[in-house]
């Protein structure tokens, strides 16, 4: 049965009127004439039998019909695209797309890339990381490292790595004070790393209860979204924080952060591999996940 819908040409141009809300912005993006686009949104508002746009003087306002229209014909064209990338990016069998944490991908994964490159020259990589990008079915990912508790029902995860918290400053800071106890903290800047926009992860916290300090006032000093801006603060000598030593292990070697007391805590959180369910891996999925986890062992020896 053929299906009743307007012209693919005419969405496309309802999509960009209603993104710039002008006849001639959408034109020149288009390279269109302002009248043919005019005349497209026209033929599309007489075939549905209903008003999109309110046209004022100098601006267009979408009519709720039109927003309805606009989101739908936002991710039907979305879903298309990604449905040809995928059908793409299948002839490419060496392509691997993964998504991973920031903090991780810039101090863990980046710095170990040349030695992926020799162990699996023919691999070609694509890392986001962007959170918002899921395992959904239809996605163009093919694996992705999570951080978490492990519990996500509709993906296949194993446990990569756990967090090993310690306290961590710059060497500037430090100079000329001695520090006999964790209580000594409190003369320096707390650094945070917030878990949600109005809450912190409660890593400090746990880290005075295993020192013996839990009393200690941490409620002040400076929130970033991402850990690797509290540690990079901490390098700037801004304050001290709590990093997983895996993210900070260059930093101690190269001496641009200094341990701060012989104190380490588990996290309740750890990074985990994560893929679809599904009877078998792709053999890119397959190496890529076997140096992953031999990596991640030689680091925990």
């Amino acid at each position: 049965m053929m299906r009743k819908l307007p012209g693919l040409s005419a969405m496309r141009v309802f999509e960009v009127v209603g993104q710039t809300r002008s006849f001639t912005r959408a034109a020149e993006r288009l390279n269109l004439t302002q009248s043919a686009v005019s005349k497209q949104i026209k033929n599309l508002e007489d075939d549905i039998r209903e008003p999109l746009l309110i046209r004022h003087h100098h601006r267009l306002e979408l009519t709720p019909a039109g927003t309805a229209l606009l989101e739908t014909i936002r991710q039907a064209f979305h879903d298309i695209e990604m449905s040809l990338r995928g059908i793409a990016e299948k002839q490419n069998r060496n392509r691997l797309r993964i998504n991973v944490p920031p903090t991780f991908a810039k101090r863990w994964l980046v710095p170990r890339l040349a030695g992926l490159k020799s162990s699996l020259p023919e691999l070609d990589i694509s890392i986001g990381t962007e959170l918002s990008d899921s395992m959904a079915e239809r996605g163009l990912l093919d694996c992705a490292v999570r951080f978490g508790d492990g519990e996500w029902p509709t993906l296949d995860a194993s446990l990569l790595m756990s967090e090993k918290h310690i306290v961590v400053a710059a060497p500037s800071l430090l100079e000329g004070k001695v520090l006999a106890t964790p209580g000594d903290l409190a003369r320096f800047t707390f650094l945070h790393v917030l878990a949600s926009p109005d809450q912190r992860y409660l890593t400090w916290r746990h880290w005075l209860d295993a020192a013996g300090f839990p009393e200690l006032d941490t409620s002040r000093g400076l929130e970033f979204d991402v850990l690797d801006l509290a540690i990079e603060a901490a390098r700037c000598g801004l304050g001290v924080t709590i990093a997983d030593r895996s993210m900070v292990r260059n930093d101690l070697r190269s001496g641009t952060l200094r341990q701060l007391f012989d104190i380490q805590v588990e996290g309740h959180e750890s990074y985990w591999f994560v893929t679809r369910p599904q009877a078998a891996l792709a053999p890119n999925v397959q190496a890529f996940r076997a140096w992953l986890f031999c990596e991640a062992e030689a680091e925990s020896r």
